[in-house]
């Protein structure tokens, strides 16, 4: 079926936000992808310029699996994400592309690729603080946050980072992981390429006169700097060229590559690859754990509860926000290490057990389970997490019984069966 954009995350008309649960799960909890490890990919800046047109082109890219003429033909209009010309937002929360693209990784794991179009800002219907929700959601929950800004990088750009940035000192004191993955700074209509040139090499020199620190600044810039340098794995810069007179005043465009100026062309084919190749891709971690698709919903809910407010939560909130549903991924990995080797061992079309061989399982794969969730690296420290290994040992007792009724039920049937037959 052909994907579209599903609201993941509304905005409504008094400026809170509400999590769809059901469409965002029926996304990523889909039978073929719920169990890859995900990629994220998310736009996110200010409105109008042209966030949900170039994630269409990311479509166009995943579609034709990154061949070389992904571009298509000059006369075919660009479909995927709404958009369209003017100065009115047409993007509100965050939307999500319904199709989950699977990308074979050059180690020949499947990907997932997930795709999201966040809210633009400083429109004139919203408060700062929802485009300040709307940027924590994408930034917290993708691997690659495409910063996407008109003409430059100015002062409030950087600092929109603060948030994170104060939230990943946390973090990175607790783990000493670092929190936060891929930030590129996509700069459209850049219009000096005498100064710098398009591309990346171009963003690069930008990117370092931006984020230089020095004495003169003020202390609290410093800082800044300094932590955005920090608290990302990679940050870098691609200039864009402007897409041309046709795209921005014909109020008929429909995305055609013959009204697309050649060097924004070019350009495209040099960023897109660099986002979404199987070489380049970047999966989701939090918590220096590579997360599976599921578990992209939970870590949405806990962020919804404490965004929900009416004012931005506390960077420690945020921690424990991530610590907790990391821990609880932790439990929910543990337990079903548990429930498969148990469904080998004495599954419902296994034969009856004695009870001594039975509870002798139990107890060595009790082990097996309660160490996994040991080795998976947590937030929040040990004792943060022994109320989850608590949580576990209750839940892989209660999963016991279970198995331990099945069982009798098959000696009814079977009195003279005594021997454990293991697979």
């Amino acid at each position: 079926m052909e994907g579209r954009p599903v609201h993941i995350v509304v905005a409504k008309e008094d400026h809170t936000f509400e999590l769809d649960e059901e469409a965002l799960a029926n996304i990523v909890c889909q039978e073929h992808v719920k169990d890859k490890h995900i990629a994220v990919i998310s736009v996110a800046g200010v409105f109008r310029k042209g966030k949900s047109f170039l994630l269409d082109f990311f479509l166009r890219y995943l579609k034709a699996n990154g061949s070389p003429d992904w571009l298509g033909s000059e006369d075919r209009p660009l479909r995927g994400f709404s958009w369209r010309g003017g100065c009115e937002r047409d993007t509100t929360g965050i939307l999500a592309w319904s199709e989950v693209f699977m990308v074979d990784a050059p180690n020949g794991e499947k990907i997932a690729v997930l795709l999201l179009d966040t809210q633009g800002a400083f429109d004139c219907q919203s408060p700062v603080k929802n485009y300040a929700t709307m940027f924590a959601l994408s930034t917290m929950t993708s691997s690659v946050q495409v910063y996407n800004l008109s003409q430059n990088i100015q002062e409030d750009d950087l600092q929109h980072l603060q948030l994170f940035t104060e939230y990943g000192r946390l973090a990175l004191e607790d783990s000493g992981d670092v929190p936060f993955q891929k930030l590129k700074f996509l700069v459209r209509d850049w219009s000096f390429p005498y100064e710098a040139s398009y591309g990346e090499v171009g963003g690069k020199s930008i990117l370092e006169r931006r984020l230089q620190i020095s004495d003169k600044q003020d202390p609290e810039l410093q800082t800044l700097r300094k932590h955005i340098r920090a608290y990302f794995t990679d940050i870098s810069c691609f200039l864009m060229p402007h897409p041309g007179l046709k795209v921005a005043t014909n109020q008929n465009f429909d995305g055609r590559l013959t009204d697309i100026e050649p060097d924004f062309k070019e350009q495209l084919k040099v960023l897109v690859p660099l986002l979404l190749s199987p070489e380049n891709l970047v999966v989701k971690q939090i918590g220096g754990n590579r997360i599976r698709a599921k578990e992209l919903l939970h870590y949405f809910q806990s962020y919804m509860a404490i965004f929900k407010g009416g004012e931005l939560p506390v960077p420690k909130t945020v921690y424990e926000a991530n610590a907790e549903v990391n821990n609880l991924s932790a439990v929910e990995g543990a337990r079903e290490v548990y429930s498969s080797s148990m469904e080998a061992i004495c599954g419902g079309d296994k034969p009856f057990m004695s009870s001594n061989a039975l509870e002798d399982e139990h107890m060595r794969v009790k082990d097996k389970a309660i160490e996994h969730f040991q080795g998976r690296k947590k937030m929040g420290g040990a004792e943060f997490s022994e109320k989850y290994k608590e949580r576990l040992e209750q839940e892989i007792e209660e999963q016991f019984s279970h198995y331990r009724t099945q069982n009798e039920s098959k000696n009814s049937f079977k009195p003279h069966s005594g021997n454990c037959i293991l697979n």
